[in-house]
């Protein structure tokens, strides 16, 4: 097997450094570049075969952020972005720019080297309590969005959460079952839990958990999370428990 090509985009060298010697140590792993801001990265993955990007959040010239969104886009290369700070805000825009994946900079190596490889594979680095601070923050994220200002010192008006029409209709291509998992995932269920709720064996989970990314368009299941919410599948202020 080819190796999982990796791109390296911090502005500290000594960071670099780090992970590079990290990962050269994993034959399954070919560490090709690395860059200094954002705007390299995506210049770099543009130009380059590149599998898997460890971005970091905060640099120069263009952000991690800015950067996952534009790979993502074009769909030259998957992110797992790379931070010192454990911060939902960081984790929701990476999340909604697109990214795979969300590592601390202090995680052991082997966390990052498994990060890599199930990133590559196109699972998504997100455990299930982690994917339901997700929902939590993308609920609230979706509140704030849809409610008007207040007028005067009263409160605001209750507005109900509008479904994007895109994503309703993708919805609509679901069969009753994936619909079903698509809301167990949505809740931050794992493959193992949602077969014992449904009674079936966990491989099949992970079918109708195939089958329904590739009918709704989305990578992983972090971005499944959000499609829930914007198709109007999940609604806003749910909890995340239920399902």
């Amino acid at each position: 097997m080819e190796p999982t090509r990796v791109l390296l985009a911090d502005d500290q060298a000594l960071v670099r450094a780090g992970f590079a010697m990290m990962l050269s140590v994993e034959d399954e792993i070919e560490v090709v570049g690395q860059v200094t801001n954002g705007r390299e990265a995506v210049e770099f993955a543009a130009a380059n075969p590149v599998d898997v990007i460890l971005m970091d959040v905060q640099m120069p010239v263009l952000d991690g952020i800015a950067a996952t969104s534009q790979i993502t886009a074009a769909d030259t290369a998957k992110v797992i972005i790379l931070t010192t700070f454990e911060r939902d805000d960081y984790l929701f825009d990476a999340i909604r720019a697109g990214a795979s994946g969300f590592l601390l900079k202090n995680a052991d190596p082997d966390d990052l080297v498994d990060a890599v490889h199930a990133v590559a594979s196109g699972h998504a680095l997100l455990a299930p309590e982690v994917t339901v601070r997700v929902i939590e923050r993308f609920a609230r994220q979706l509140d704030a969005e849809q409610s008007p200002p207040a007028a005067g010192t009263g409160p605001a008006p209750a507005v109900v959460q509008q479904p994007d029409p895109a994503r309703a209709r993708l919805l609509e291509t679901l069969t009753a079952r994936e619909r079903e998992v698509l809301t167990k995932v949505a809740c931050g269920l794992s493959n193992a839990e949602i077969a014992g709720q449904m009674f079936v064996a966990e491989a099949t989970v992970k079918t109708h958990v195939s089958n329904l990314l590739a009918k709704i368009q989305v990578r992983d299941r972090v971005q499944a999370v959000v499609f829930a919410y914007e198709s109007g599948l999940i609604l806003a202020g749910d909890s995340p428990a239920e399902g």
